[in-house]
C-alpha cells in the first residue's frame, strides 16, 4: 500500500498535477512524447492503490472470519501472489491508455491529461472504454469493501455474543478478554481505512463519470469546476492517509520508529563512554 501511494503521488501530484496548475513553467514538457506512457504508469499505480486497499480489507475479513483458511491464506507467499497479480492486472488493465492517447501533453486538469488521438476522444469507443475504468476503479473496489465489512461485523457480533455466553456471568466485571479486544481493533482499523477511502474517492468518482457523460452530450450532468478540483484533492489525499493510519496504528511500527529516533543518541552516549 505505502509503495502503490508514493508511486501515485510521484506520478499524480509531482508530475501531473504541479506541471498542470504552473503550466506557464512547464511549456517544455509538451513536446516530449512520453504522456502516453506517464498516463499508463499513473493509472497503474491508482489502481494498485485502490486494489491494494480491498485486498487488505479481504484479508482482514480472512483472518476475522475464516479461521480454517487463515492459516493457509495468511502466509507471505501468498501476500507475494495476490500482491503481484493485482499489479500485473493493473498494468495490463490500463495498457489501453496507450493507444487512446497521443505522447503530447495537454496541461489541462481533465481527468485525462494528454491530447487524445484523432476521432477518439468523441467516440463512444472511447466513452464505453472510460466508463469501465472508473466502474472498476473505483466503484467495483466500494462496493467489494462494504460487502467484506458488512461480513466481518456480522461475523465479530455473533462471535462476541457466543463468546460472552460462553465466559458467562461470573466474567462480567473481571478483565477485558483479550482475543475480543483484539478483534476491536483489528475491525475499528479496517473501518477506518475503508472510510477514509470510499469517502475522499467518491467526489472524484462522481465528477469523472459526469464528465465523461457531458462529453459525449448528456449536458444535464453538468458539474462545477470547483467539485473537479475539490476532487483531486481528495482522491490524493486517500493516497497519504490509508498507509499513514495503517502504519501509525501498529505497535511493531511504533517500537520500530521509536528505535530510529533513539538510535542516534545512543550512539553518541555510547561514544561518550567509551
Amino acid at each position: 500500500m505505502a509503495a502503490a501511494d508514493l508511486q501515485v503521488v510521484i506520478l499524480d501530484l509531482i508530475l501531473r498535477q504541479i506541471p498542470v496548475r504552473y503550466s506557464s513553467h512547464f511549456h517544455f514538457v509538451m513536446p516530449i512524447p512520453v504522456c502516453n506512457i506517464h498516463a499508463v504508469l499513473l493509472y497503474a499505480a491508482t489502481d494498485c492503490s485502490v486494489w491494494f486497499t480491498v485486498t487488505f480489507t479481504f484479508d482482514r475479513f480472512v483472518a476475522i472470519c475464516c479461521q480454517k483458511l487463515k492459516t493457509k491464506y495468511c502466509t507471505e507467499r501468498t501476500a507475494a501472489v495476490v500482491l503481484g497479480t493485482v499489479t500485473v492486472l493493473s498494468c495490463l488493465k490500463d495498457i489501453f491508455w496507450y493507444f487512446m492517447l497521443t505522447g503530447k501533453y495537454y496541461l489541462y486538469n481533465d481527468p485525462w491529461f494528454c491530447y487524445g488521438r484523432d476521432g477518439v476522444v468523441g467516440s463512444r469507443v472511447w466513452a464505453i472504454i472510460e466508463l469501465l475504468h472508473y466502474i472498476l476503479t473505483p466503484f467495483v473496489p466500494f462496493v467489494l469493501i462494504l460487502l467484506l465489512n458488512a461480513l466481518t461485523v456480522r461475523h465479530i457480533l455473533v462471535a462476541s455474543r457466543a463468546r460472552r455466553r460462553l465466559r458467562g456471568p461470573s466474567h462480567g466485571g473481571g478483565p477485558r478478554d483479550p482475543e475480543m479486544e483484539s478483534r476491536r481493533k483489528s475491525v475499528i482499523l479496517l473501518f477506518v481505512i475503508s472510510g477514509n477511502f470510499i469517502l475522499l474517492w467518491s467526489t472524484y468518482m462522481v465528477y469523472s463519470i459526469c464528465n465523461r457523460l457531458w462529453y459525449i452530450g448528456f449536458y444535464a450532468v453538468s458539474l462545477p469546476l470547483y467539485v473537479q478540483e475539490l476532487g483531486f484533492m481528495l482522491q490524493l489525499l486517500s493516497c497519504c492517509t490509508n498507509t499513514c493510519i495503517y502504519a501509525v496504528t501498529q505497535t511493531k511500527f511504533r517500537e520500530q520508529l521509536k528505535n530510529v529516533m533513539k538510535y542516534p543518541f545512543n550512539r553518541i552516549v555510547k561514544c561518550i563512554k567509551q
